[in-house]
Formats: structure tokens, sequence, C-alpha cells
């Protein structure tokens, strides 16, 4: 995770109605909010401009109106809710730590506070696009325009489409393929499921492994993570063998470098073409 500079916001006082209790909800009580702005404060910083960083005024207000127009029985949801809208708003913040405590929470014992403190940051994930029945381009074109408009999601930038051969040996039509990179606040599995409902609007059956698709969605990369689950592997395990990734992600990202395999997307590329020469 990159490095970067912090702007504190300490127990910022709030009178708000959340809680598991219907007194909690109707009466409220004093919650403390503390904040940790991830930002690059140099541009701000040697400028001495204003409009160059995130301002802690701004954030302390927004807060402050979120927490008091909104209700949550969980001080969990309060928070999770609160950042995203903090992350969503104010552009310039990569990430955010909030902790949100309740004093004198009521548990039938002597106590100062409970708190919960949860930390977000923006990712950037690469993804492979493809289709091969139907209006290809127009299969492509739903994918990044539902990507763009779904909650926590930024599409960033988009590879030509590419028209390339089938992979796998199965015989059918040729590709269209393309690549993306996005940006966002979703889970490595949560951006899984949400690119799979975006396959089954384009009616995408999962009869034959590499068969015929009208939408293929695949994650490559997610930041620099190296992560294998049941569902889910990242960077994806074949993308350094498929000239129909490798060429689309080239255009975007040439400079991107494989966590694993420790070479850009371009060095991979031309590894790619050596092989295939041979």
């Amino acid at each position: 995770m990159k490095k970067y500079d912090e702007i504190h916001i300490e127990n910022l006082q709030v009178f708000a109605n959340h809680g598991v209790f219907p007194e909690e909800n109707k009466l409220g009580q004093k919650f403390l909010v503390s904040a940790v702005l991830y930002v690059d404060t140099r541009a701000a910083g040697l400028q001495d401009d204003l409009t160059l960083s995130t301002h802690y005024g701004e954030v302390s207000q927004f807060m402050t109106s979120f927490l008091q127009e909104h209700t949550y029985q969980l001080i969990e949801a309060a928070a999770e809710h609160l950042t995203e809208e903090l992350l969503l708003t104010f552009p310039l913040l990569q990430g955010i730590s909030v902790e949100l405590k309740k004093p004198w929470a009521p548990v039938g014992l002597p106590l100062d506070t409970v708190s919960v403190k949860i930390e977000r940051f923006w990712h950037r994930a690469y993804i492979a696009l493809g289709s091969n029945l139907g209006d290809k381009k127009a299969y492509l074109d739903m994918a990044v325009e539902s990507l763009g408009e779904f909650r926590g999601c930024r599409v960033e930038q988009v590879s030509d489409y590419l028209i390339t051969a089938p992979y796998g040996g199965v015989e059918q039509d040729d590709f269209l393929n393309g690549c993306l990179c996005l940006r966002t606040l979703l889970t490595p599995e949560e951006l899984l499921s949400v690119l799979h409902e975006i396959e089954e609007k384009a009616h995408r059956k999962r009869e034959v492994r590499w068969g015929p698709r009208t939408l293929d969605l695949d994650i490559l990369l997610y930041d620099d993570l190296v992560y294998d689950s049941e569902n889910l592997t990242i960077p994806h395990i074949e993308m350094h063998l498929r000239d129909f990734v490798l060429e689309p992600l080239s255009q975007i990202a040439p400079w991107v470098r494989h966590p694993g395999l420790g070479k850009t997307v371009r060095e991979l590329a031309e590894d790619l073409k050596q092989k295939q020469k041979k």
C-alpha cells in the first residue's frame, strides 16, 4: 500500500441518534468522531493553497451533518456508511480511518466509551473484457457503463477493443477483447460479485469451459495484492499466458508490475511474443 500523508481530526463531538434501543434513536446522545485523512499534502504545502488539499473543516461539517441526518442501530453501520460517503464526496481523499466512540454505552457496566474503528481506501483494479456472441461491442460497452455507474466504482481508462482468436481449443467465433482500469471501494470478492451480476445482465451461460459467451469479465490485478480463495485468484492465474489480455492491458498500464512474477505488463507481453515465435 502506498504511503500517504495524514490529516488528523480528534474527538469531534456530535449529538446524534444511533443505537439498538428505541430511546437511543429517539432521545439521542453524544458521539465522538476521530478521523485520519490519507492524502497527498505536498502540492498544498509547497504552494500554501487550500484548494490543493482536503479541507478538514469541511470534512468535520460533513461528518456532523451525516451522523445527525441518518440513524443506525449499530455504530459499525454508522462508521461504514460515513466512511464510504466521505470517500465518494472528497475527491482528494485516497483513504480514511474513522473511529466512532459512544460514551457511556448502555451495557449495564461502568465504562468510559465503546468505539468502532475502521480504515478504508480506494483501490485500483484491472478488468479483462471479452465477448464472442451476439453484438460483441454492445456487450463490452454495457459492461464498461455498468461498472462506471456502480456505487463505489469509477472507470478511469478503457483500452481499444481487439479482435482475437478463441482460447482453449473450443471451436467458436472470434472474440472481441479489451481491458479497463477501475478505481473502486469494493473488496476483491465484492467486485467479483458485481462482475458476475453484470455478466448475468448479458445472459452469460457457464456451460463449457473456454466456450462461447456473451460477456466474460475477469479481475486481472487489484493493487499489488496476491490473493487466493475458493472463488478467486489475484493476479489472474493465466494473464501472463494470454496475448488477448496483455495487448490491451499494455495500452493502459504497461508499467504496472505483476506482484507475483515481478515483471511489468509490457515485459510480460514481450516475453509471450518471444515464446510464441519459438
